[in-house]
């Protein structure tokens, strides 16, 4: 689940706007499709321009967001007339018709936010890496660590701990991990979340299971331990340290 700007200046809802982004589950926020709007715009993954009416204005605003140096994605919303005039010299990453079908749009999504990642992990030779307390997640190697100890997960616990460890703090439900982490094409039940976390739980060990947090009724999150529970848990450490070397 992406999180995307959309920017128009119509009155109609989304849904109107580009009817296969309601049957996806992003997350999504409108502003106006102004300039101005973007000093205020939070934190996203990928903008929508719409361009279905105002081209010209469309065309003006990629042009714009392109010179802030964002590397924010932008994808350029346009109708079936407005493509023989679109050029490749507007700023957008992409562009999609309005009536495109949810696969479609999706795909599309996600081939943008993946050549924006590709484009940081080309220039920053640490982007790939996820740091969460002591969690070490290495996206290039599919390697992880906690506390300097390497996890032997198998993919799909390795792809759990990375999604969770990429938002820490932020509830999903297990609806939404099976879709961010076994996608689309998974036919399985919830319960398979499920025993995941409890598979990756064991393997993160006794001192760092509540890393990965139960909201009851709700579902799983990352949890980042405060340097109050991080000291109590050096403490618990160091404390079975000593005992090991006194029964030695």
């Amino acid at each position: 689940m992406s999180s995307i700007l959309l920017l128009t200046s119509s009155l109609q809802p989304s849904t109107d706007v580009l009817p296969g982004l309601s049957l996806l589950g992003h997350q999504v926020k409108i502003l106006p499709a102004e300039g101005s709007a973007l000093l205020e715009a939070p934190d996203s993954d990928l903008l929508l321009v719409d361009g279905r009416q105002e081209l010209a204005q469309a065309r003006d605003l990629c042009r714009l967001i392109r010179t802030t140096g964002t590397g924010i994605p932008v994808l350029l919303i346009a109708t079936e007339g407005g493509l023989a005039v679109v050029s490749h010299d507007w700023g957008m990453d992409d562009v999609v018709l309005h009536t495109c079908g949810p696969a479609e749009l999706e795909a599309r999504i996600k081939l943008a936010i993946g050549r924006s990642s590709a484009a940081r992990d080309a220039s920053d030779p640490d982007a790939h890496v996820i740091r969460s307390g002591e969690v070490v997640v290495d996206d290039a190697t599919y390697t992880a660590k906690i506390g300097g100890r390497p996890l032997d997960l198998t993919f799909k616990e390795f792809e759990l701990l990375k999604y969770l460890a990429q938002h820490p703090g932020r509830v999903f439900s297990r609806q939404q991990l099976l879709q961010e982490v076994w996608g689309y094409d998974y036919f399985g039940g919830t319960r398979t979340v499920d025993v995941h976390v409890r598979r990756l739980r064991a393997k993160l060990g006794p001192e760092n299971e509540t890393l990965i947090g139960t909201v009851r009724n709700v579902g799983y999150r990352f949890v980042v331990p405060s340097k109050n529970n991080e000291a109590s848990a050096d403490s618990a450490r160091l404390a079975s340290s000593r005992r090991l070397g006194a029964d030695a």
